[in-house]
């Protein structure tokens, strides 16, 4: 395992390096692209030397990706993305952002789950309800780490930025939180009698669990911080330690990690920012989470792309994969839609601001990892594949047209 993770560290540094001198595209979009480009080149292998080309699958095979992402890279990458976010511009959104992230992404769950289940059957795939519910799930976290810097350079207002990252940060947690839930009730039960008292206190327990650890975990970093503000190498130390025991801890005590994560990360990069007293601590601090924000980004969408190598191709789950994007985007539209609704007059976004909302709900990483966490059964593969299928397409193409997309839209608002 540790070769072949060196092996990935190693590639993704390559590819990154190969997208800056040629691609110049944004670094996640631009690595996820190489990555995908070079499994096709893998794929190409089968036909001049096949065993050349089962070897290096049974490498792939032997990535963990589940086990990569979700007891190594997600901790990091959540509390290095919530750190740098400024919490005053935040809670200034908290409306929009908190509404999005919960009502938002149970509107869009059972809204692509409906609408995959009725779909799926006519491509033979004929996917149980409930498991339509966790595919809705595992698809509606938004991840727009891709699109940040495009959306900067198109000149999105900072509202519209904030509401995009902070919803983000938020809905991965709940995402995962609603995903375990519906999954433990479709292994357990297969989905039938199943009480809603059963569903809220599993998403209670995650959810506001994980939210009180997080603000635990940041009161205990704070106090620690402030005592060493004179050692900024410890403070980086006492940092990492922190985000990997307390995600260690959630998961021991069966709360959401990702709530616990992000909310640990708001308040100790609202420490930083504000009460702080040394210079050299806030800088080495937020340099070394960013760098290792970046790195593991480029990690993270290597595995993705590569990921790809093992999929099992078959036409009608790639048909029912192009169909579930239209289905996606469409969700994502209604559920920023109605959650406008809850919101006061001055915090909703007009049409044209909603369009961009959707087009920049990327999907990432994390719904790779939970459709890989599916247990074995006869609609594993296919959810599989179809995830695939969107979150290559948020990723490329809305990615790659977000900027022109916002540009345009901001020019008619």
């Amino acid at each position: 395992m540790f070769q072949i993770f060196t092996g990935i560290v190693a590639l993704s540094s390559l590819l990154s390096f190969i997208n800056k001198k040629v691609l110049k595209l944004p670094d996640t979009i631009g690595v996820m692209l190489l990555a995908i480009v070079a499994s096709l080149l893998i794929g190409a292998l089968n036909f001049i030397d096949h065993e050349a080309f089962v070897s290096v699958c049974s490498v792939i095979d032997e990535i963990d990706f589940r086990t990569i992402l979700f007891d190594f890279l997600l901790s990091f990458l959540l509390f290095a993305g919530s750190i740098h976010v400024n919490l005053h511009n935040l809670l200034e959104e908290k409306g929009p952002v908190l509404i999005y992230a919960s009502v938002g992404v149970l509107i869009s769950t059972f809204l692509i789950g409906t609408l995959f289940y009725f779909v799926s059957g006519f491509f033979g795939l004929n996917v149980d309800y409930i498991y339509c519910l966790v595919f809705g799930s595992l698809i509606s976290p938004t991840d727009p780490i891709a699109v940040l810097a495009l959306l900067k350079k198109a000149g999105a207002p900072k509202d519209l930025e904030i509401k995009i990252v902070g919803e983000s940060l938020f809905n991965d947690g709940v995402g995962i939180v609603v995903f375990i839930s519906l999954l433990s009730i479709a292994t357990m039960t297969g989905g039938h009698g199943v009480e809603p008292s059963h569903i809220f206190l599993e998403f209670a327990q995650e959810a506001f669990g994980g939210i009180a650890l997080g603000f635990v975990l940041g009161y205990i970093g704070k106090l620690f911080l402030n005592r060493i503000y004179e050692s900024p190498i410890v403070a980086v130390h006492i940092s990492i330690a922190i985000v990997m025991g307390g995600y260690w801890l959630a998961s021991l005590i069966h709360v959401s990690g990702a709530l616990a994560m992000v909310v640990m990360g708001l308040m100790i990069g609202d420490y930083l920012h504000k009460s702080c007293k040394s210079e050299p601590l806030k800088e080495n601090m937020n340099v070394f989470w960013m760098v290792l924000d970046e790195i593991l980004n480029a990690i993270l969408f290597v595995l993705i792309g590569l990921e790809i190598v093992s999929l099992d191709f078959q036409l009608n789950y790639l048909i029912a994969g192009l169909v579930a994007i239209p289905i996606v985007l469409f969700s994502r539209y209604i559920s920023v839609f109605i959650s406008n609704i809850f919101l006061k007059k001055e915090h909703r976004s007009n049409k044209n601001k909603m369009t961009i909302l959707t087009w920049a709900g990327l999907r990432g990483g994390i719904s790779i990892a939970l459709a890989l966490t599916l247990p074995d059964g006869e609609f594993r593969e296919a959810l599989i594949f179809v995830t695939y299928c969107v979150v290559v397409f948020s990723i490329i193409v809305q990615g790659l047209t977000i900027d022109k997309v916002v540009s345009r839209l901001l020019k008619t608002n």
